[in-house]
């Protein structure tokens, strides 16, 4: 295990409007603000996109299996959003979508788009030095 400890800096309270990409939207409002770390929540309605639902085989690096979204979603997600090498926010937002008694779980990483709304909260993590670092192909946290 590693650890980094922070503390809670500013906090966003953030209405995402019908049409917004996701992740990009939310990165470049990190980029725009300065937030280098953070913790964040989501909710509301995803029309379409595609989500990461595991890896095709356990193998490093990983090929994603993905899902095409059909029709309208209720989305409730949860996520951190940290800097990587280069100084770009990343956003690695795990997502329950459902429609119809039915729910899909992956990452948003590929991206969906917001239909009507969404709501998010952005608690920036001060005081920590964590950040993505390649590793495997992947973008890891590094406490």
């Amino acid at each position: 295990m590693r650890v980094s400890e922070g503390r809670v800096g500013r906090v966003f309270v953030v209405r995402l409007d019908d049409g917004d990409r996701l992740p990009g939207t939310l990165e470049d409002l990190a980029k725009e603000k300065g937030i280098t770390a953070a913790s964040v929540i989501l909710l509301g309605g995803i029309g379409q996109g595609e989500v990461v639902v595991g890896p095709k085989i356990a193998e490093l690096p990983p090929e994603p299996m993905t899902a095409e979204l059909e029709g309208v979603h209720e989305i409730a997600a949860v996520g951190t959003l940290f800097c990587n090498e280069k100084g770009q926010p990343k956003l690695h937002l795990h997502a329950a979508l459902g429609r119809d008694g039915r729910t899909i779980t992956g990452c948003t990483r590929t991206g969906v788009e917001v239909w009507l709304v969404a709501e998010a909260i952005i608690t920036e993590i001060v005081g920590t030095k964590a950040r993505r670092v390649l590793e495997e192909g992947l973008e890891l946290l590094q406490p």
